[in-house]
């Protein structure tokens, strides 16, 4: 239970950053352009330094294992989730989209972070991986109707940033070599900027919308009973089958599935010409209502495992 009201706690804090965003878009001080670089340091500085500093933990037989049951275990997760979503969305790309892939790297990484500590990130490394290579090939492929490989180049998966932080954790990891003090302080400071950024690029998501239009769209509540309930239900009742002792990996990999949509939704389909209001209405309502959603499956984890 007090993991519960840790993660009540993280959720309200989260979403009054997301206010100070909206607020801070609303009054011209954070602009479109504005935005968009903040976006890019999330992306390129901010979740690169919160990958590495997931894997400077000790290497330890439990650790080694961990990760590489984890590895599998998120494997299967995004599988149920795709395939979910492909059952109940078949005609509608964008909410298959925003059905399959969570915000673990920007959302889930706070929560995590605050129920079982900087530690547990670890276990979210390879879920975060995977996610960011499909919404890459198979999640462009629904918004194009291309094949999955049409547009998938190897040179450019490996100069992205969370598939280089991947990398550089994982030799940290294998062979137990410390950062400087300098550059450990740095990238310390660097991956607490993001809770507060990642909560403001969704305030200003939610500033572009029409919360009332918004709210009477029946296909945002059902892409959200999938996204929120459905996937995240059935993850939590297919890991009751792992031992107990891996409990802190469990719940880690719980938060990255039943996390709300995640906002590359909407950032494929604005590039890809597609639907872009809609997209993000799968986002900011997903963020919303998630602040019930996920410690009330939290919760109920709990009692099941």
């Amino acid at each position: 239970m007090d993991t519960v009201l840790i993660l009540i706690r993280q959720v309200l804090q989260m979403f009054l950053l997301v206010g100070l965003g909206f607020l801070l878009y609303r009054g011209g001080k954070i602009t479109p352009e504005g935005s968009k670089t903040l976006g890019n340091i999330l992306i390129y500085l901010v979740l690169p330094c919160v990958i590495i500093n997931s894997f400077r933990i000790e290497r330890t037989p439990e650790h080694a294992n961990g990760l590489l049951i984890s590895a599998g275990v998120a494997a299967v997760l995004l599988a149920l989730s795709i395939g979910v979503s492909r059952l109940l969305f078949r005609n509608d790309p964008i909410a298959q989209f925003a059905s399959s892939f969570s915000n673990p790297g920007f959302f889930g990484i706070p929560l995590v972070t605050a129920s079982l500590g900087t530690e547990a990130v670890f276990y979210m490394a390879f879920y975060i991986a995977y996610l960011n290579i499909l919404q890459w090939t198979y999640g462009v492929s629904l918004l194009t109707g291309q094949k999955v490989t049409a547009g998938f180049q190897p040179k450019k998966l490996v100069k992205a940033p969370f598939f280089i932080a991947t990398l550089i954790g994982l030799v940290l990891f294998a062979t137990g070599l410390e950062l400087p003090g300098i550059l450990s302080g740095c990238m310390n400071s660097v991956a607490a900027l993001n809770t507060p950024l990642s909560m403001f690029a969704i305030g200003v998501y939610l500033a572009h919308t029409d919360p009332l239009k918004m709210l009477k769209k029946p296909i945002l509540y059902k892409i959200q009973l999938s996204r929120l309930l459905l996937i995240p239900l059935l993850a939590l009742l297919l890991m009751a089958l792992l031992p107990k002792d891996l409990y802190q990996m469990k719940l880690a990999l719980l938060l990255c599935i039943a996390c709300p949509v995640g906002a590359n939704v909407a950032v494929y389909a604005q590039l890809h010409g597609k639907d872009y209001a809609y997209a993000v209405e799968t986002v900011i309502l997903s963020t919303l209502l998630s602040i019930v959603s996920i410690p009330a499956l939290v919760a109920l984890s709990s009692v099941v495992w």
